[in-house]
This record gives structure tokens, C-alpha cells and sequence, in this order.
């Protein structure tokens, strides 16, 4: 990483549950940069396209593992099928017989929400989808993955929402739907750190700011290497941040000795980038939340001078 030395996670084994694109992907390549043996999931294969119709496939990110310095090793999942999860966490405990980092990040709800319509303008099929994508995944993988991960003490649960517990706590978050499950996953992170904690595990809830994902950059019309050409339309994207900074959250995360002290808390890549020192693929340390409450939210001009 720059600005710090690599976290060691040779000999580790991770779970990246939704890891085909955006954030999963990021934090899965960024485990395989570290070392770690990372088995990543998600629907869409060369073989078949998910409902999201993306082109990203799990095998991809598998490769990325591996280039990066790891193995990757690709597991087609519908994490709604709970014999699906069920499969993939008897073959992690056949190949493996360990897992010491899950990291529940299946999503897939993009296009199911509608930005600021009341609960009862929305569309109530694509809400509730949303809360079974966003929830009931989180719950079923985690009934599979953790009577693994619970075997040996220093097992990380890494819990992915959008945003932190302090702003969602002041701010509605897009609509009812969205807004709940964002704010179930920051829950799911304090409950599972209570249930951990007897076994020697740590939960935390984790958020990126405004990532470039590749459905952002598509939206933009701008690549990863270009994305400042979206600014004049879209100024306070100045702010944003690559996938692998999360994913060197994650790293950072799992190769500490002492993230137990963490267990239960909202953290953001920001945050943990001040904290553990590591930076973006620029070399800058964006602080995304910090600056949406006080450039953005405050009605300041778009300027990312001393956020990152």
C-alpha cells in the first residue's frame, strides 16, 4: 500500500460474498495483494448475466485476485439460495478447513430504488426485492460462513453499508427502502460483534465514500484514469474514491492484531486510511463523509482541499 507498509495476510482465508464488481471486487483484489487465499461470489459468469445484465463476471475478479499476488478462486452464488451458501461453505471448509475473514457485501439493488418517493409512491416489488438483496443475503451467509469462522479466535466479519452510523443517523438516505437497508447492515455489524465476541471474533460495519464504481464511471461517462473529466458537470465528484481504497480498508482491517478493539463500530475508508496510514491508488487519503457534512451539506463550493 502507499504511505504504509502491506498488511501479511499469507496463509489467510476470505470470503468475499458479492465481489463481481464495485466494492467486492476492490476489497477482494486488495486481500490477494496482501496474500490472502480469497474465495470471491456473485451471479454473474461468462457463462450467465445476472439481473443486473453487467458484463463483470466472478471469474474476472478471481484473476484479479491472483494477479494481484494471491489466489482467487471464483464460486458462482445466489446468496438467496441458502444450499447455495450452504455448498460454498462446505467446499471453503473442504479445501480450506478455515475461514478467517467474511466479508458480506452482496448487494445487487441499483436499480430497484427510487430516489426521494414516500413508501407508498414507491414501487412495492422492487422494495421489498431490495430488503431481501440487502438483508436476507447478509443473514443467510453469515448462518453458513460463521460456525467456520468461529473455530479459531481472531475471525473478522466485515459488514458493507453506505454510510456511517453517525450521518445515516441525522440524514434520509435516498428512500424507505434504501434507507433501511443500509441501516439494517450497520445493526447486523453491532449484533454479530456481540455474538462473536464469546469465540474471539470482531464485526464491524464498513462504508466506502463515493466510489467509482463501474457503474458510477459508466454513468459519468468517464473512466477510472479520466474521472476527473466528469467535474465540470458533477463537481463535488472531486471527492470520490477508487474501489481498492476499501479494499485496502479491509486489508488494513485484517492484518491488524488488535481490530478486536474496532468490534461493533461504523468505520468509513477514510477514517481507517488517517488511521492505518494507507492511502488511494492516487496517493491522496479522501475523507468522503467528513466533507459531505461540511462542504456539500453546508452549501460550499466543490473543493476537496484538506478531505484528501
Amino acid at each position: 500500500m502507499t504511505g504504509t507498509s502491506s498488511p501479511d495476510l499469507g496463509g489467510k482465508v476470505a470470503l468475499v460474498a458479492g465481489a463481481t464488481r464495485g466494492a467486492g471486487r476492490g476489497i477482494a483484489v486488495q486481500l490477494g495483494a496482501a496474500g490472502a487465499t480469497v474465495y470471491v461470489t456473485g451471479r454473474t459468469t461468462r457463462e450467465r448475466r445476472s439481473e443486473y445484465d453487467r458484463p463483470e463476471t466472478i471469474e474476472e475478479t478471481a484473476e484479479l485476485v491472483t494477479a494481484a499476488g494471491g489466489k482467487g478462486v471464483a464460486v458462482p452464488t445466489d446468496h438467496l439460495v441458502p444450499e447455495q451458501v450452504r455448498a460454498l461453505a462446505e467446499r471453503v471448509d473442504t479445501e480450506q478447513g478455515r475461514l478467517d475473514v467474511l466479508v458480506n457485501d452482496v448487494w445487487g439493488g441499483e436499480r430497484l430504488f427510487a430516489f426521494d418517493k414516500p413508501v407508498w409512491e414507491h414501487d412495492l416489488d422492487d422494495g421489498l426485492r431490495l430488503l431481501r438483496l440487502g438483508v436476507e443475503t447478509h443473514a443467510i451467509t453469515s448462518h453458513f460462513a460463521l460456525p467456520l469462522l468461529v473455530r479459531r479466535p481472531g475471525g473478522l466479519v466485515v459488514e458493507m453499508t453506505d454510510g456511517t452510523a453517525a450521518y445515516n443517523s441525522a440524514h434520509y438516505r435516498n428512500s424507505y427502502f434504501y434507507d433501511l437497508v443500509k441501516n439494517s447492515v450497520l445493526r447486523t455489524a453491532f449484533v454479530l460483534a456481540h455474538e462473536l465476541k464469546p469465540h474471539g471474533g470482531t464485526a464491524v460495519a464498513l462504508t466506502p465514500g463515493w466510489m467509482r464504481s463501474e457503474m458510477m464511471l459508466e454513468a459519468f461517462g468517464v473512466t477510472e484514469d479520466g474521472w476527473r473529466d466528469a467535474l465540470p458537470a458533477v463537481p463535488h465528484f472531486c471527492i470520490s474514491e477508487s474501489p481498492s481504497y476499501v479494499g485496502r480498508a479491509v486489508a488494513a482491517l485484517a492484518g491488524d492484531p488488535d481490530v478486536a478493539r474496532r468490534s461493533g463500530r461504523s468505520l468509513s475508508s477514510g477514517q481507517l486510511a488517517q488511521e492505518y496510514g494507507f492511502t488511494d491508488l492516487d496517493g491522496s487519503r479522501p475523507d468522503c463523509w467528513r466533507y459531505l457534512v461540511e462542504v456539500e451539506g453546508a452549501g460550499r463550493p466543490a473543493d476537496p482541499a484538506g478531505y484528501r
